[in-house]
């Protein structure tokens, strides 16, 4: 089955990208979730405005990556939650959470989709999170976690 991503699935490809997979994953998980349409001339046409709307929200290129990559580097990313006595946190830290930490601590706007956790981070502490800016470039940013 041929499909046009609308989103960047992992694995896959970015928006605008036309892949080919199978016939039930295309059906059951891509099309349903909104993560790709099914390719026809007609949709051709919309890869195009698929492309300039990623590029608007992307960072432009590899030398402005490395710029971001750098300023995140040197970031002190503080995140205030609720945390029990033992320094265990009710619930866990998400990616939107540690996005709107970064923002708040004075460096760039992130997508958190692009934002990776290894492991759920769900105790007090200092934890390392990475952040893919460009297919070529991630940082990794260090967020302490600090219980309220």
């Amino acid at each position: 089955m041929k499909l046009i991503l609308t989103t960047e699935v992992s694995g896959l490809g970015a928006p605008g990208d036309v892949v080919e997979v199978k016939d039930g994953y295309g059906r059951n998980y891509l099309i349903p979730r909104g993560f790709a349409i099914r390719w026809t001339r007609g949709a051709e046409t919309q890869i195009d405005s698929i492309k300039k709307a990623r590029g608007a929200r992307e960072i432009r290129d590899l030398g402005s990556a490395k710029e971001v990559a750098g300023r995140l580097g040197a970031l002190k990313v503080r995140l205030t939650t609720r945390a029990g006595d033992s320094g265990r946190l009710f619930g866990s830290v998400t990616t939107g959470d540690i996005a709107d930490a970064v923002k708040a601590a004075g460096g760039p706007q992130l997508d958190r989709r692009r934002i990776v956790i290894d492991n759920a981070i769900k105790s007090v502490g200092t934890h390392k999170v990475s952040v893919r800016l460009h297919p070529e470039v991630a940082a990794t940013i260090d967020v302490e976690v600090v219980g309220a």
